[in-house]
């Protein structure tokens, strides 16, 4: 399982994008046993206590009582995937104005009033949920949970207040996109992937396309995804289902239930011819080269191979003891880094990437053609069984820290509640990381490392003229 934490004012990056947000970008993936792999007990996760309201509305408590702290978060069942043609980016301009006024707050009350109280807040959008969070001192719970209830229905949008909001969300996007040459790149990867799914786009938008979007527009999506019945609550920290029941009643309880909402999205036909994108810029000092494979996900496609891809990335792209690092980095002197990303947590298809940028004096063609060695070798001859013990290990050796996070399981459990899974399928990931065989490896590597299913990026420097 994997989660992100993303800062207010940008956009959450999953496995289908590579533009990471500054500040804080995506954490690496979680790791969530709190057993070791021989344990011959069923391995829990985060242990939450779950009910649903009358309305719909999902509930997820996860009890810490370490301090007098709790996580509040709503996520909605709706990201940048689930927009129309033609409205990139609707998901989050509304995130961005879901911080101004309701009928009854002014416009930044909210903010003000979570640091008054010495709380931290923010907001993520990404291609299959937008959340809301806020980190606080238990006492300070009601007044979260009336406020986010409030602004579930509520919001205010004039031209007054989307106009000057539209001028930040364009910011945004030439700032961390057009004067990106690297997230120029993974635009162009994303819709070369995907020849039909939603991820093609970005989660940003066009800015031609955020220009065009008018309040009739923003005000229809909101009404449409924000509802309880779309949505789900997530408390961690100290208290109790038996305590948050209760409040929840209280304040979104009596939020009407909104209309069925069906997720359609059309499906990714099959994909019959390998593709290049290239690109070269000024700015650019470190060239790099990737390749992303269409791969399944927890929900699409394959999915049986999903827990056994996770063990591959580990081992073959998973920091400085992966074959591609030790190789490429340490051994062979080609790359001054190299690894891997694989993340199964979406609700349509997702990508396995590898990637490397090479030394001065070393060419893409030679990286590319060292990081393809690596795959010719894991589909030939498969992994060790003293390498899949070693995957493991470190994927789980972390987990008995997990539980002691405020955020760890509000993110983990709503991101996987809202792309579809189930609580179950979360607690149940040691079990299923610890099951996987070499052999199950072997074949998804197989299934996956089909180079007509991929996408080859090159970024490398264009050098001015010389005058």
């Amino acid at each position: 399982m994997t989660f992100i934490r993303h800062r207010r004012a940008s956009f959450a990056p999953s496995p289908q994008t590579a533009r990471p947000c500054p500040r804080l970008g995506p954490l690496a993936a979680l790791v969530l046993a709190l057993a070791v792999i021989a344990a011959p007990v069923r391995a829990k996760v985060f242990s939450p206590e779950t009910f649903t309201l009358d309305n719909g509305m999902q509930v997820v408590v996860i009890s810490n009582h370490r301090a007098p702290v709790v996580t509040h978060m709503v996520w909605y069942k709706v990201g940048s995937a689930d927009e129309q043609s033609g409205y990139s980016g609707i998901a989050h301009f509304l995130e961005h104005l879901m911080f101004k006024g309701t009928k009854t707050r002014a416009p930044g009350e909210f903010s003000k009033i979570v640091a008054e109280n010495g709380g931290q807040e923010n907001a993520f959008t990404s291609y299959d949920y937008t959340a809301y969070h806020q980190t606080i001192a238990r006492e300070h719970l009601e007044t979260m949970m009336a406020m986010e209830a409030d602004r579930m229905t509520n919001l205010v949008l004039t031209d007054e207040i989307i106009e000057p909001e539209r001028q930040v969300v364009r910011e945004e996007r030439r700032m961390r996109t057009d004067n990106n040459p690297s997230a120029i790149l993974g635009e162009h990867v994303s819709e070369s992937l995907y020849r039909n799914y939603p991820y093609r786009r970005p989660i940003i938008g066009y800015d031609h396309e955020i220009v065009a979007m008018t309040r009739k527009n923003i005000i229809d999506f909101y009404k449409h995804w924000y509802a309880p019945n779309n949505a789900i609550l997530v408390v961690a920290g100290d208290i109790t289902a038996k305590e948050l029941k209760p409040l929840a009643e209280k304040y979104y309880g009596v939020i009407p239930r909104g209309p069925k909402i069906d997720r359609l999205r059309p499906a990714e036909p099959p994909q019959e011819a390998a593709r290049i994108v290239a690109m070269k810029h000024t700015q650019v000092r470190q060239p790099s080269w990737r390749r992303s494979y269409i791969a399944p996900s927890y929900l699409y496609g394959e999915t049986e191979h999903a827990d056994a891809l996770q063990v591959l990335t580990e081992i073959l792209g998973g920091g400085g003891t992966s074959r591609l690092y030790r190789k490429l980095v340490i051994d062979d002197k080609l790359a001054v880094g190299a690894g891997s990303h694989y993340s199964p947590d979406s609700r349509g298809p997702t990508q396995f990437m590898v990637y490397a940028s090479p030394r001065p004096g070393v060419t893409l063609p030679q990286v590319e053609a060292a990081v393809q060695a690596e795959i010719d070798k894991i589909e030939a001859d498969g992994v060790t069984a003293d390498e899949v013990a070693r995957a493991k290990k470190r994927m789980l050796a972390g987990a008995v820290f997990a539980r002691d996070s405020f955020t760890a399981g509000a993110q983990t459990l709503g991101a996987a509640l809202a792309v579809g899974q189930k609580v179950a399928d979360v607690e149940a990931w040691p079990e299923r990381i610890a099951a996987v065989t070499a052999d199950q490896i072997k074949a998804a590597a197989k299934f996956v490392f089909v180079k007509k299913h991929s996408v080859t990026a090159f970024l490398m420097e264009d050098k001015e003229p010389k005058e």
